[in-house]
C-alpha cells in the first residue's frame, strides 16, 4: 500500500500542479516509486500516453518529474470545454460524450467516481508514494455534493492534505481561514498543513501573519514558497498564457494566434526557450504585426476558432502576411483552418454543415465522431518547409484530432508516421505548399524535436540574412533540469521532516 499526500487550494491557479510536480521529483530522488494522481481535470492542454489514452498535461509533467511514463490512471476524468457551459468528457482516456455543466455535475460525475476509485486502487497497489492534486477549492459549497476530486478523494485515500494559498494575488490569510471554516469537521481534520505560495520579499515580515494563521486555525504553516521566475514547466490551463512573456529583442519573431478555444499551447514552449527566438501569443484585439512566422495552434473547436479569425479580421491579416511571403504553420486544428473548406456533416462542432477555410493549403477536412489519439514516431525525408530540405528519423510527437484532411490540389507531404501507440504503421501526415511557405500537420510536439526545431529557426534566419546557428538547446534536458530546480527550491522552503512524519515515512 502506498503512502499518500494531497495538495488542495483555496482557489484555482494557486500552485497545486506545480507543488505536486515538485513533491513527485523530491520523492523520486529519494528512490521512492512515485506517481501523481488527479481524479478530475478540466483543461484543453492534453497529452496522449503510449497506449493512446488522453490525459491532462499537468499529470504528464508530474509523471516526468517522477521519472515514469504517463498512464491513464493518473487522470481518469478529463473535461475539455467545448462551449461556455459544456465539456467533452474523456473517461479513462477515451471521449464518452459532451455534457452540459449541469448534466455533468448532477449526474455523470458520480458515474465516473467508480473509475476514480479503480484508478486510485491501481496506483495504491503498484507504487510507493501517491502525490494527489485537487482542483479549484474544496470549499465550493455548490459543487461539494458531487465532488470527485477534492475532499471525497482525500477521504477515500485517507490522505493528509496540504492547503495552498497564493499570497501574490492578495487575500491569502482570509482565503485560508475562510476555506477551513467552510469545511466539515471530518474534512478539516484531514488538513495537516498550510502552504503559502508565490511569496515575494522578506519572509520575516510575514511571520506575524503566519503566527496568526496557526493560532486562528490550529493548523501548522508548513512552508512559504517564493515566487519562482521562469519555471519552464508545462502548464495545462490557458490562464497560464497571461503570464507567458518572451524577450522581444531577439532575432526571430514568432506570432501564435491565441484563439478562444486554443489547445495544446505547450507545443511552442521549446521555441520560446531558444536563445534567438521570441514567441508572442496574439491576444484578442492585438495586431499580428510583421513576424517572421505565423502559427495557428490546436483548437478544441476548429469551426468556432475559424469563425473568430474571420470576425476579428485575423483571417484577412494572415492571408495578407502569407501573400507577402511570411510563412505560416498550422498544427492540428490550425492545420484544418489552413485548408479551403471544413465539412461537418454530423455537426460535431456546431450547427453549420461546412465552413470556408483560409485557403492557404489545397486541402479539405471532414469532421468525424471518432477521435484519433496516439503517440507517434515519425520520419521526415527532405521536408521542404521554408524551402530548405530537412531529413530526420525517430522523431516523436502525438495526435489528438477529430476529422480527416485530404488534398484538393498540388501539395507535398510532410511526415511519414512509422508507429502509432507503439504499433507499426505507414501513414503520411501533413501538407506543404509547393513554394514551401505554408505547412500544416496533425502532429503535436513536432517542435520538441531539437534538430527539426533548429532547422526551422535557421530557415527563418536564412530568410533574414542572418548567420545560421548550431543546435545548442536540448528541450528534454532542459525540462529535466527544471524539475530539479523546482524540487530544490520547494525542498528548501517546506518542512519536509514534518511532511515525512504525517505521510508515514518516519
Amino acid at each position: 500500500m502506498a503512502k499518500k499526500l494531497m495538495f488542495q487550494g483555496t482557489s484555482s491557479n494557486v500552485g497545486k500542479s506545480i507543488l505536486t510536480t515538485a513533491l513527485c521529483r523530491i520523492f523520486y530522488r529519494r528512490g521512492l516509486k512515485t506517481v501523481p494522481f488527479k481524479a478530475q481535470n478540466m483543461a484543453l492542454n492534453s497529452y496522449v500516453t503510449k497506449w493512446g489514452d488522453e490525459i491532462g498535461r499537468a499529470q504528464v509533467a508530474q509523471a516526468e518529474a517522477a521519472g515514469i511514463d504517463p498512464i491513464v490512471q493518473m487522470n481518469p476524468v478529463l473535461l475539455k470545454p467545448t462551449g461556455n457551459q459544456s465539456s467533452q468528457v474523456v473517461l479513462m482516456g477515451k471521449p464518452v460524450g459532451v455534457y452540459s455543466a449541469k448534466e455533468y455535475h448532477t449526474h455523470y460525475s458520480l458515474t465516473a467516481l467508480d473509475k476514480v476509485k479503480e484508478s486510485l486502487a491501481f496506483l495504491d497497489d503498484n507504487y510507493d508514494m501517491i502525490v494527489i492534486e485537487g482542483a479549484g477549492s474544496p470549499a465550493e459549497v455548490n459543487l461539494k455534493a458531487n465532488d470527485i476530486v477534492n475532499m471525497r478523494v482525500a477521504k477515500m485515500a485517507n490522505a493528509p492534505v496540504m492547503l495552498i494559498a497564493d499570497i501574490d494575488r492578495g487575500g491569502a490569510i482570509a482565503s485560508v481561514v475562510g476555506t477551513l471554516e467552510l469545511l466539515e469537521p471530518d474534512e478539516r481534520a484531514l488538513v495537516k498543513g498550510i502552504v503559502i505560495n508565490k511569496f515575494r520579499g522578506d519572509v520575516t515580515l510575514l511571520q506575524p501573519a503566519l503566527d496568526f494563521i496557526e493560532e486562528k486555525t490550529g493548523v501548522k504553516v508548513v512552508g512559504v514558497i517564493p515566487a519562482i521566475n521562469r519555471l519552464d514547466i508545462d502548464e495545462e490551463d490557458s490562464v497560464a498564457l497571461e503570464y507567458k512573456h518572451t524577450a522581444t529583442n531577439r532575432d526571430i519573431q514568432i506570432a501564435v494566434i491565441q484563439t478562444p478555444k486554443i489547445s495544446n499551447f505547450t507545443d511552442f514552449d521549446a521555441l520560446a526557450y531558444e536563445p534567438d527566438v521570441a514567441v508572442r501569443f496574439v491576444k484578442p484585439g492585438e495586431p499580428i504585426g510583421t513576424p517572421d512566422l505565423v502559427v495557428l495552434p490546436g483548437s478544441k473547436n476548429t469551426i468556432a476558432d475559424l469563425t473568430y479569425l474571420y470576425e476579428q479580421g485575423y483571417a484577412d491579416e494572415i492571408k495578407a502576411l502569407s501573400a507577402s511571403g511570411v510563412p505560416v504553420l498550422g498544427v492540428c486544428g490550425g492545420n484544418q483552418m489552413l485548408g479551403t473548406v471544413i465539412y461537418d456533416p454530423e455537426h460535431m462542432e456546431g450547427d453549420v454543415d461546412e465552413m470556408k477555410g483560409l485557403g492557404l493549403l489545397p486541402t479539405a477536412t471532414t469532421m468525424k465522431g471518432t477521435k484519433t489519439t496516439h503517440q507517434v514516431e515519425f520520419d521526415a525525408k527532405e521536408l521542404m518547409f521554408l524551402g530548405e530540405p530537412y531529413s530526420g528519423t525517430g522523431l516523436r510527437g502525438y495526435e489528438i484530432h477529430m476529422g480527416d484532411t485530404v488534398p484538393t490540389g498540388e501539395a507535398t507531404r510532410c511526415f511519414n508516421i512509422k508507429t502509432r501507440s507503439e504499433q507499426p504503421v505507414d501513414v503520411i501526415d501533413g501538407f506543404i505548399t509547393t513554394d514551401g511557405n505554408v505547412m500544416g500537420t496533425y502532429i503535436h510536439g513536432i517542435l520538441d524535436n531539437d534538430g527539426l526545431r533548429r532547422h526551422i529557426i535557421n530557415g527563418l534566419r536564412k530568410r533574414k540574412g542572418l548567420e545560421l546557428l548550431p543546435e545548442v538547446f536540448h528541450y528534454f534536458e532542459h525540462k529535466n533540469a527544471s524539475y530539479d530546480r523546482l524540487a530544490d527550491i520547494v525542498e528548501k522552503h517546506l518542512d519536509m521532516d514534518y511532511i515525512d512524519r504525517i505521510v508515514g515515512l518516519k
